[in-house]
């Protein structure tokens, strides 16, 4: 942070020590009350009703289908399921785009069975796949099929990896690739299945070059439209785009400046954010809002009442200092021009840690937009340049990939780009 004003953490800590010691105790002496507690009688009547209606509602979840065929690949606008894997592959040498027509017939034909319910060709476990549970497999060619392919001339300006920023400190582990595949389901033996079975098909055309999981809360734990939340206890995409609204500024349309192939496309961005849990840990819940200029409880922006709420960047306190600091996420995040925004379809992620940390957590934050230059880049300059959420997040990894539009029936992913 640069300027005369106050050192941020000195700022954000303050009163940490007084308000921070009377919650804890009374937050562990209610912990304890709950836990000791008997609580009421349990009606066996009931108790078996909710039992049946659980079944239900699992069964339900598990059965539940998204169309694969249709002028735009699903997994976008479609709501995101509890879990996601997002595999990257390289091509091997001498793939070029015959071979890669070759894969894109197999994944085709194996996806089109599988988000049914319908074990693949050659499934070599086909109990596996009777449970679809909304399963989506999103298809992106990175930089390298162009080349491989002899398409540079197809290639968007905007397929590129982003400008170097000054908070990032990627690892080669999980930054680029040649093709990904986002599968999302509400069933993690479902998302393990699926990726096992197309990376199996891809053997002989690609190395996979990273995999990264992710996780929301599960299906039906919250009520549909539920902002995520993130592990540091942050709603996490209020300000979204939405499908069906907002769609200009996710695909691409037919027009003169449009190639046939990416119509119905998008572009995808996959950002590894790692967090500092163990650091954020020690920040006073004001100070944690400070930071991102909401409240933990409901999102609210802290100028306001609910989580959808405009937040009033003007507004200033009885000391003359505004409401949302100057560097606070929100404001930082925010353009004044409305086109600068894409949808946000974020994950957590929450792998073991190496001693003496305590957490080697974050979140796979994975956006699209029609033009990741115009959209992506902007905002991704602003929070670099300040951004009070840099002291605890770092982007590890990065990637860029366009989305072709979908595919109908007898079609394969890619057609009119590889055909």
């Amino acid at each position: 942070m640069t300027g005369s004003g106050p050192d941020r953490r000195t700022f954000l800590q303050g009163g940490a020590a007084v308000l921070g010691g009377a919650a804890l105790a009374l937050g562990g002496r209610a912990a304890w009350d709950a836990s000791t507690s008997t609580g009421p009688a349990v009606d066996p009547a009931r108790d078996a009703t909710a039992v049946d209606a659980t079944a239900v509602d699992a069964t339900a979840a598990g059965s539940a289908v998204v169309p694969f065929t249709g002028d735009r690949q699903a997994g976008v606008g479609t709501p995101p399921p509890a879990f996601v894997s997002l595999v990257a592959f390289d091509l091997v040498a001498g793939v070029d785009r015959g071979a890669l027509v070759r894969l894109m017939r197999i994944w085709t034909d194996d996806l089109g069975r599988l988000t049914a319910g319908r074990p693949g060709l050659g499934d070599t476990e086909p109990e596996l796949a009777g449970v679809p549970a909304s399963l989506t497999a999103t298809v992106g060619f990175g930089p390298g099929v162009f080349t491989a392919c002899d398409l540079e001339a197809a290639r968007p300006p905007w397929l590129a990896p982003l400008p170097a920023l000054a908070v990032d400190r990627l690892q080669d582990t999980w930054s680029g690739g040649d093709l990904v595949v986002q599968i999302c389901a509400d069933d993690e033996l479902t998302v393990a299945h699926t990726m096992r079975v197309l990376a199996r098909q891809a053997r002989t055309f690609t190395t996979v070059r990273w995999v990264q999981r992710g996780f929301r809360r599960s299906a039906g734990t919250t009520a549909p439209g539920t902002t995520m939340r993130n592990l540091m206890g942050q709603v996490d995409g209020t300000r979204n785009l939405v499908p069906g609204t907002d769609d200009a500024l996710i695909w691409h349309e037919a027009g003169a400046d449009t190639p046939a192939w990416l119509v119905g496309g998008t572009s995808m961005v996959v950002r590894r954010i790692a967090m500092d849990l163990d650091t954020w840990d020690a920040l006073d819940r004001s100070g944690r809002e400070i930071a991102v200029g909401r409240r933990l409880s409901d999102g609210a922006p802290l100028t306001g009442t609910a989580e959808h709420d405009e937040p009033d960047l003007d507004a200033v306190n009885d000391l003359g200092f505004t409401v949302i600091d100057t560097v606070a996420h929100i404001r930082r995040a925010r353009s004044d021009n409305p086109d600068e925004r894409f949808l946000r379809r974020g994950y957590n992620f929450d792998d073991p840690p190496a001693p003496p940390a305590l957490s080697n957590s974050g979140l796979l934050f994975v956006t699209f937009q029609r033009d990741v230059t115009a959209q992506f880049v902007p905002i991704a300059r602003r929070l670099d340049e300040l951004d009070l959420m840099n002291t605890w997040t770092t982007p590890i990894g990065s990637a860029v990939f366009a989305v072709p539009g979908g595919c109908q029936e007898g079609e394969y992913l890619g057609q009119r780009l590889l055909g």
